[in-house]
């Protein structure tokens, strides 16, 4: 069979695979909730306010609405999907089964771009924060331990590789003990926020949304607007596609996953807008719009120096749970990849925990030294070009299943699918092409590098391949 005709049917993924022990079914909706709130809740709204507040101006609020409303789309596409084919690929393995093995490849590569570059980047900014915070305490660290190469006088961010280095070794213990510690950090990480809306919505001011919309709706190529925004806060929703790839790990996948992914998009939705809000109504967006801790900052402006502290202390806390769930689906990723063949195999290995032992180290090894050596700045954008190449396949996954397999048990159902899907596709064609044009051509080049090692190695040695060989 060409490579163009490979695809994998949904019956077929759940064939027994060599490997040793399987993944523990250790989660349950609770878990699933607090790892997609985990992986959403972190720099995006601590950080991209401001970013999209300068972009939109107030009307940010609509961004905020736009970008929930395409990503509340492709989650209700994960749910349907994830009950169907509770495996460990997420956007990946739904990709194999509706579209083929080509496609699944892009996508599995862009998921890769995306956790790859989420983990390292977060691990830089957690950095930052600790640097800053031993600092406060007469702990100086030397600069060439904090920052790579590309900064004079530094050799490598020997913290962002520690904080790497230590959610990785809490992964590999067990992964029901990292998940329950990862839900009392969100609950810290939510108490945060919730302290900050109460502390601001007081010095509430109308005035603060006129002019609502000075930079325009904006459209596709242009960099100002609501659309720019949007594009830009889709970060700070994205991460609940992490649910999907614990999927095998769930004791009740066709129950749980639709809870845990649906539920966690409207508890982010909902905190989000309501954070928005008050952090608008309380200060003009001039005075925040460039501040790279602009929560923080507004609490300072409104003489709250100590509630500006403690929201400054729950981000430290925050941004461990996001590498958390990031390392997490990553290592699901590689692990469903290497089981189709498409990776070396010997990275599907299951430790006696019930956990991919080899692929979680290897893991974390490449984004650790990511996060050690390499300036994250400019690249950060591409995880965003990831996730829509990811969310967009979700979709066209869900409206190709349904047409094809339309009496195919479906345990949760998306409402509206065609609706649902449309949304999901389009949504993300226009905010993939908000983006700036260097993050477009970066991405193109990505993905043209993962082509050609599909092409010369990976078409080769997928188990379909190999099939159709016997």
């Amino acid at each position: 069979m060409a490579f163009w005709n490979r695809r994998l049917s949904i019956d077929a993924m759940f064939e027994p695979q060599a490997g040793g022990p399987g993944l523990r079914k250790s989660l349950s909706w609770p878990h699933l909730m607090a790892l997609g709130v985990g992986a959403i809740v972190g720099t995006g709204i601590l950080t991209l306010i401001g970013v999209g507040a300068g972009l939109a101006g107030p009307a940010v609020m609509i961004s905020f609405g736009m970008a929930g409303l395409v990503c509340a789309c492709a989650a209700l596409a994960y749910a349907e999907l994830s009950t169907i084919m509770p495996a460990s690929g997420s956007a990946y393995t739904y990709s194999y089964a509706a579209l083929g093995e080509i496609f699944a490849w892009v996508v599995g590569w862009s998921l890769i771009l995306e956790y790859s570059l989420v983990v390292s980047a977060v691990a830089v900014g957690w950095s930052g924060y600790a640097v800053a915070f031993l600092s406060g305490i007469g702990i100086d660290i030397p600069l060439a331990l904090t920052v790579g190469p590309h900064v004079e006088g530094g050799m490598i961010n020997l913290p962002a590789v520690a904080i790497i280095a230590l959610v990785a070794g809490l992964l590999l213990l067990g992964t029901r003990e990292s998940a329950t510690l990862n839900a009392v950090l969100v609950f810290i990480k939510i108490a945060a926020l919730v302290v900050f809306v109460a502390i601001a919505l007081p010095h509430f001011d109308s005035a603060n949304f006129t002019p609502f919309m000075p930079h325009g709706f904006g459209a596709p190529f242009v960099q100002t607007g609501v659309m720019a925004a949007a594009a830009i806060i889709f970060f700070a929703f994205y991460g609940f596609d992490a649910i999907a790839t614990a999927a095998e790990e769930t004791r009740k996948p066709e129950r749980d996953l639709a809870i845990g992914i649906v539920g966690s998009m409207l508890v982010c939705t909902v905190l989000y807008i309501a954070v928005a809000a008050a952090a608008i109504g309380a200060a003009p967006v001039s005075s925040f719009a460039e501040s790279v801790e602009p929560l923080a900052h507004i609490l300072r402006g409104l003489g709250q120096g100590v509630a500006a502290q403690w929201i400054a202390a729950a981000a430290v806390v925050a941004l461990p749970t996001v590498l958390l769930a990031f390392l997490f689906g990553q290592s699901r990723i590689f692990l469903g990849m290497s089981r189709d063949g498409l990776l070396p195999t010997r990275l599907a290995r299951i430790s006696s925990r019930g956990v991919p032992q080899v692929v979680t180290i290897f893991t974390a090894i490449v984004v650790a030294i990511l996060a050690g050596i390499m300036r994250l700045d400019e690249l950060a954008s591409l995880a965003n070009a990831g996730t829509l190449m990811a969310f967009s396949a979700v979709g066209v996954s869900l409206i190709v299943l349904r047409i094809r397999e339309p009496n195919r048990e479906r345990k949760f159902k998306a409402p509206l699918w065609w609706l649902v899907g449309g949304v999901a596709i389009v949504g993300c064609i226009i905010f993939f092409f908000s983006l700036k044009a260097s993050t477009q051509l970066y991405f193109l080049l990505w993905n043209l590098g993962g082509l050609a090692l599909y092409f010369v190695w990976s078409s080769r040695n997928s188990r379909l391949a190999k099939r159709n060989q016997a």
